[in-house]
């Protein structure tokens, strides 16, 4: 059996110019990266662009576990699949992060059959949006400190600072530092830190971002501390905003790709979904739904995650219509939330997949609760056995949820035609999507309407901290913007240990911070963590290139 990289290796893949023709792009529309990358600049955008919208279907998981749901795989598969079927279909999804890449997670251009190509390009600095979104974030921190050096002339309250540094890198010694040590000289001794770039605001807002000059607009907005008087200092009074504008004037060009099957995919942008709002670019997904009929995307994690800030952040400020939205799960994942052990997975056991089943069933309660109807897709792996897949019918039959069997890690397009025209069907209804909260009630009453609808809690509990920050957010006049929940991916609580479907707790609210430039309130649940450690054994000591360029231990 091949590995995914063996499997990207072998591909043949298409001139970028002959899948652009697919979206009715001309050659002259495309700034080139090469033979098989592209970035489509907006004025192509806006004369190619058609009257009518594609549909739009969100592609969404369970918790997930350590034996994998392969939420990308589907995505990119069910793209192949509705191209199969002659639909003018396009991906529109995240660029990796490094620190996965070299940490545990892997890379995240899709699996098997079904991949985003170039693989390896993608998992590793691909059009370089990611360097260039680090370099915006620290130019404004380099600005911040230096402000204090030189005088501080805008009375900054250095105790106030809430801007971190960010480096796109697993790197947990680094998540609380101090700077300025070796004299005057060396700028002002303060206590700091770095996140990962997914978690920056910068990459958040670009994301969020419909145009250069709303780029801009945003940027002046980001808060990085208060002055002495408990005013906001912005990039726009450091005078950052302007140069971190000019530092990003390529990396907020959506890049366009391919699948292994020449499906067109847009490829831009990375938030993660746990401690961002983990969606790709409203950019990319606006271009892909102006030239094409179907346009398949997705959110980070579980639908407690990525899917609702997708629906109460990216839909809101985007003005989207989603039609439908599939609940990507397997049956190995579904016997681990009904308590089987990972080295166990591969044993029959219907009754660990019965127990199991509850964790769907609330992913898809979450797709209800915004006016969607899921679509189940069950990744199929070798182990399956036909009583688990009965089990499973019988449980989505009760739910009143369709469902497919999708194999699209080995036989690509043909293996998600099942569901492609499940998807197909759902698409022909009006779109009854709705936001699940109004961004009139306040800040507090939005996490528990968060905590209540898509985590099934029994509401928040708030640390003194947390209530003081919302309390100054909110006198700041921020207090009816969306809200984007900082929790672990490991579990619908804030616990991540508590697998399955967990009742009787309340999430605990520790923090939150206003992304003013985003558009949303940060709020940290849980013990939940903005810079990322290592493993004890990372992947990245498995990945090597030899002498013929030939990269291997890269998933």
């Amino acid at each position: 059996m091949l590995t995914d990289v063996e499997i990207a290796q072998q591909a043949t893949v298409e001139p970028i110019k002959d899948i652009a023709a697919k979206l009715g792009l001309a050659e002259d529309d495309l700034i080139y990266y090469g033979f098989d990358k592209a970035k489509i600049p907006f004025d192509a955008l806006k004369r190619r662009a058609r009257a009518s919208e594609g549909k739009l279907i969100l592609v969404t998981a369970i918790t997930p576990t350590p034996a994998g749901e392969g939420k990308t795989t589907v995505a990119i598969g069910l793209a192949d699949a509705l191209s199969r079927l002659g639909k003018r279909a396009c991906l529109a999804i995240r660029e990796p992060s490094l620190g996965p890449c070299f940490g545990v997670k892997g890379g995240a251009a899709g699996g098997g059959y079904a991949q985003v190509m170039p693989m390896a390009d993608i998992n590793l600095h691909f059009t370089g949006d990611f360097h260039a979104i680090t370099t915006a974030h620290n130019l404004l921190a380099a600005m911040l400190d230096n402000s204090l050096h030189q005088g501080n002339p805008l009375s900054i309250d250095p105790y106030s600072i809430t801007w971190k540094r960010v480096m796109d890198m697993n790197e947990r010694a680094l998540r609380d530092i101090v700077i300025g040590l070796g004299g005057r000289v060396n700028g002002f001794v303060r206590e700091s830190g770095f996140d990962i770039t997914t978690a920056s605001e910068i990459m958040a807002l670009l994301c969020l971002a419909q145009g250069p000059s709303d780029l801009e607009n945003r940027l002046a907005r980001v808060l990085v501390a208060l002055d002495k008087s408990g005013e906001p200092i912005t990039a726009q009074r450091l005078q950052a905003s302007g140069a971190m504008a000019v530092v990003l004037k390529d990396a907020i060009v959506p890049n366009l790709v391919q699948t292994l099957e020449g499906t067109p995919a847009f490829v831009h942008g990375g938030p993660f979904g746990n401690i961002a709002h983990g969606c790709n670019s409203l950019i990319a997904t606006k271009a892909a739904l102006s030239l094409a009929d179907y346009v398949v995307t997705e959110g980070g994690f579980g639908s407690d995650l990525g899917a609702e800030k997708f629906f109460d952040i990216k839909c809101r400020i985007g003005d989207l219509k989603p039609v439908t939205a599939v609940v990507v799960a397997t049956i190995r994942a579904l016997k681990m939330h009904g308590g089987v052990g990972l080295t166990d997975l591969a044993e029959n056991n219907p009754e660990a997949v019965l127990k199991g089943i509850e964790n769907l069933e609330k992913h898809c309660e979450n797709v209800r609760s915004v006016g969607l109807e899921p679509i189940v897709s069950i990744n199929k792996f070798p182990t399956d056995t036909g009583q688990e897949i009965d089990v499973l019918s019988e449980a989505c039959k009760a739910m009143g949820v369709q469902w497919a069997l999708t194999d699209v890690w080995a036989s690509g397009g043909a293996g998600g035609a099942d569901l492609a025209e499940l998807v197909i069907s759902a698409s022909n209804s009006e779109s009854n999507f709705a936001p699940a909260y109004p961004l009139s009630i306040s800040i507090k009453d939005k996490v528990e309407a968060v905590a209540a609808t898509f985590y099934g809690a029994d509401g928040a509990e708030f640390t003194p901290v947390a209530s003081k920050q919302i309390a100054q957010i909110e006198k700041l006049g921020f207090g009816e913007l969306p809200i984007c929940i900082a929790k672990t991916q490991n579990s619908l609580s804030d616990n991540p240990k508590a697998v399955g479907r967990p009742r009787g707790f309340k999430i605990n609210i520790r923090g939150a911070k206003v992304n003013a430039g985003a558009g949303f309130v940060v709020i940290y649940a849980g013990d939940i963590m903005t810079m990322p450690g290592l493993p004890k054994t990372p992947a990245a000591v498995n990945i090597r290139i030899d002498s013929d360029g030939r990269i291997s231990g890269l998933f």
